[in-house]
Order: structure tokens, then sequence, then C-alpha cells
């Protein structure tokens, strides 16, 4: 029986429309994220094309989302309109992008104070709008859902016309984008960080030669950026799927190992850094619908206390899949934008992401070289770590075959080789190469990066005469040895390239 007909000791007190509109407004949304919230809604209507539009007019500038899905008729398109229609307790479709029915309203209050939604379905359109002035202006009129455009806005809203089917939002009066002393190279700027961002949400749904969606921006189209570099020649490491069944459904997850800087090109390596940098990107990416919530970061886990991001573990990034039945448990919230993940599977991810961690940290200490090599060896490192309970020291090792030719032939200057390379060992910048690594996001280049071959050449052509001639190894054996030397290990061609018989040495 309904509480009015039992009870009448309570109140009917519904909220001012004008007040709670204008605070919803502080929700946190980037103009970025708010336009993705738009897009999910036409995904979710079955939209294979979106196209979004920034119009750049001072004051009166606007931004429209014009999609291909299936429309709403008049009623669908106010339900749309409404704040709350649908609980996020409902039940949802499996492709449905949306769980607290506000994403509309929410995102889009968030960036103007004039929003208004046209539909088109069976032939049929529909328009209704939201203006926040004329609730100010009227605050005791209640919740005023407009009919129509804004007078002067109707041509903003003539691309609806030419569709069978679909829906166009229409931002205008951009008041918390166009501030005081703001120019159209701001409006190219914001365009450009949308374009970043739509690229990593949404890279799953528009990658492949035949992708789910395309989104235009201002007619150019918007290329996917995938994360996890898939398929890259030079990939370290991709894990098997790792699934997990929880109450809200299957979880599931695979890890991944980027290369070294020194395996990419510098055009690859810029772009795998995404839209924040390789350190700020690490972690782990949350999908729903394949649809990205969170962008890396390690969501709280850790052993002890919580893990940074910090730069040895920027390689590792990992991909986790959660049901759309899942925001509840995963703490999801309405900007899609946090996560969090349930105390019953914390240590199964603690473990994987330990894992990658890992992995990851070892690739970017070896400089993407791994320490195994075919045939079970190890590659011969010119540093050696000794840990004790006084600390960590780093050593030059005199087993590497260039530091135990120069102390072979320095006869009676050996003790002062030796003393020089303690010199060198006690007075390696560990503090200014931390310093160096963190200011600049990069680790000092070394291995001869950026050398050409010519220097590497020099170098090479040096220790393998001595190889052959002092020495007197094989060439072939003389070539094994410098295959799994450090730094030589990285130019495997230039190492086979060396001659049979012995080499000229370097200035001869």
């Amino acid at each position: 029986m309904p509480l009015m007909s039992t009870n009448k000791n309570y109140r009917n007190a519904p909220p001012r429309a004008g007040a709670m509109l204008e605070t919803l407004r502080g929700l946190g949304y980037t103009t970025a994220a708010a336009l993705a919230d738009i897009v999910d809604n036409s995904i979710s209507a079955g939209a294979t094309e979106v196209r979004v539009d920034f119009a750049w007019n001072g004051t009166s500038s606007s931004v429209a989302v014009l999609d291909n899905g299936r429309g709403m008729d008049d009623a669908e398109l106010e339900s749309a309109m409404r704040l709350g229609d649908r609980s996020p307790l409902e039940k949802r479709d499996q492709t449905d992008l949306g769980r607290f029915g506000m994403g509309l309203k929410t995102a889009s209050f968030s960036q103007c104070r004039r929003l208004t939604v046209a539909s088109v379905k069976n032939g049929t359109t529909s328009c209704l709008r939201w203006d926040l002035d004329a609730l100010a202006a009227y605050p005791d009129d209640g919740w005023l859902l407009f009919e129509g455009p804004s007078p002067g806005s109707e041509i903003l809203l003539a691309p609806i016309s030419r569709m069978k089917s679909g829906t166009l939002v229409l931002w205008e009066t951009l008041d918390r984008i166009v501030t005081n002393g703001y120019v159209a190279n701001d409006f190219n700027d914001l365009i450009d960080r949308v374009e970043l961002h739509f690229a990593m949400v949404f890279h799953r749904l528009i990658q492949g030669p035949i992708a789910r969606l395309k989104i235009l921006l201002n007619g150019k189209r918007v290329i996917p950026w995938d994360p996890f570099m898939t398929g890259h020649a030079a990939k370290t490491w991709d894990s098997p799927i790792a699934r997990i069944t929880t109450e809200s459904g299957i979880v599931e997850v695979e890890c991944h190992v980027l290369p070294h800087r020194d395996k990419l090109s510098s055009s690859e390596f810029d772009a795998g850094g995404g839209p924040e940098g390789w350190t700020a990107q690490q972690g782990i990416y949350i999908y729903r619908n394949e649809r990205l919530l969170v962008a890396g970061g390690w969501l709280g886990l850790g052993q002890g206390r919580a893990w940074n991001r910090e730069e040895s573990y920027r390689l590792a990034r990992i991909r986790l899949d959660i049901p759309n039945t899942a925001d509840a448990e995963w703490k999801i919230d309405i900007r899609k934008s946090t996560a969090r993940p349930p105390v019953s599977i914390r240590p199964w991810l603690t473990r994987l992401a330990e894992d990658t961690r890992e992995r990851a940290r070892k690739v970017f200490a070896y400089r993407g070289s791994p320490t195994p090599v075919t045939g079970g060896g190890s590659i011969e490192q010119a540093w050696r770590l000794e840990r004790s309970r006084a600390g960590v020291r780093y050593k030059i090792d005199e087993k590497h075959p260039v530091v135990s030719a120069m102390l072979d032939s320095a006869g009676d200057l050996r003790p002062m080789v030796k003393a020089m390379l303690r010199v060198v060992e006690e007075t390696v910048p560990v503090q200014r190469i931390w310093l160096d690594t963190v200011e600049n996001k990069e680790t000092p280049l070394t291995s001869f990066s950026g050398e050409p071959p010519e220097k590497v050449v020099a170098v090479l052509n040096t220790i393998y005469a001595d190889m052959i001639g002092r020495r007197r190894m094989s060439s072939t054996n003389a070539k094994k040895m410098l295959a799994v030397t450090e730094p030589f290990q990285n130019y495997p061609g230039l190492v086979a390239s060396l001659p049979d018989d012995e080499p000229a040495t370097a200035g001869q």
C-alpha cells in the first residue's frame, strides 16, 4: 500500500530545478570526458558513425554531436532528458554503456548552459531543450523543459533533418569552456585534447579494418591509440588471458610489457607514450564493453603500501575487462573515471600485477635486452650489482671481455688501471642520474644510443682484433662472445659482419 494512504507525517520536498542543475555542474568533467559520455549514448543507440563538430564563434561558439543510431521518439527523448529517469539498479542491455541515467545531462551541464537534443525515428523528429539561464530567470516555475531549439539556433540542428534516424546533441553558451581571454587557438588546442582522449577511450571500438565505430572530429577521422602496442615486432611480453568469476560476472586480464625505447623509432616512442606520457600511462586499464573507463594507475594495489607510478615500471600495462553489471562492485563513478577492485579479487590481481611490474622493471633496467639468451646463457654485463647490509653498490665487472683484455695487457700499468676503475666506480653520479631521469622523464642515453654505426664499429673492431690476435680466439668464438657481451648484443648485424680474419684496429 502506498505510503501516502497510510501515513500523513511526511513532506514532498522536490529540489529546486535551477539550484539542482547548477550544483550538478560541479562534478568535475573535463570537456573530453564529457563528450565521451555523449558518444557513449550514441554507441548504446547502435550508432556506427559519430560526428563531433566544434564551431568557433567567440562566446557564441557551439559543439554538436551527431550520430546515426536508432534515434528516439518524443516519449523516449523526454525520458532521456529527465534527470534520474532510470535507476542504476535496473538491469541493462549488455551493450549499454550507461548506468546512472544522468550522463547526458551532467556531462553537458558541466560545459554549457544550454543543452538541446533533437532526434529522428521512423521519420518523425522531436526536439527538447534545457536552458539554465531560463531556469535562473524563473526559479519558481519548476523543471522547465522547453520544446524546440532556441531562436536563432535552428541552423545548428539542420544536419538532423537529413538523417533517416539518429540524434544530435547541441551545446551552446559554453561558459565553462569559453572564459575570459579564451581565443580561437585555445579552442583548437581543446579539439586536439579531445582527439587524443577519444583515440584512447574508444580505441578498441574504432580500430581494425572493420571497425564497429567511426568517430569524426570536425570531419577528421579519429585514429585509435592502442596502449598495448598490439602486434609490434619488438613487443617484450604478452601474458595468457587470465579469468576469474566474481559476483557480477567474469573479469578478464591480459598483461603486457612494452618494448624499451631502444627498440622503438622516435615516432613510435612518442606515440607509445599516449596522451599523458610513459610514466603516467603505466598500470591497469579497465574496460567495460571495450570502452576504456580507467587509463592506467595501480588502483591502490601493493604489498604494504600502495604502488606509485614510477619510471622503472613504465613499460607495464594491463588490460582488464569487467561486465557492465559490475559498476557497483567496482565503485565506478558517474564520470566513468575511477574504479576500485573488489576485495575478493585484490590478491589475485595483485599477483598478476606484481609479475608484470617485475618483468617491466627488468626490461627497463637492461634497456630492452633480456638477461637470458639463446642456448641458456646470459649477457656479459659491464656492471654488476653488490648487495650488503650497508646498501647497494655498482662495480665494474672485471670478467667483462673488454675489461679483462685491458687488465691482461696493462703490464706494469695494471695497478694504475685498477685504480682508475675504482675511481670510476666510486664516482658514478647516481644522484644526478636519478634527478635527470625524474626531471626529464627519460633515462640518459647509453649503449651507443643515437650514435652512428661507424662509432660502434670502431670500438667493435678494436676489441675483435684483441680477441683473435693477442688472445688467439677463433673468429667464430670471438663473434659468439661479442654477440652476448654488453653493449654489442644490441648490434647483431654488426657483429655478424666482422671479417673472419684479423681486422685492423681503430686508428690503423
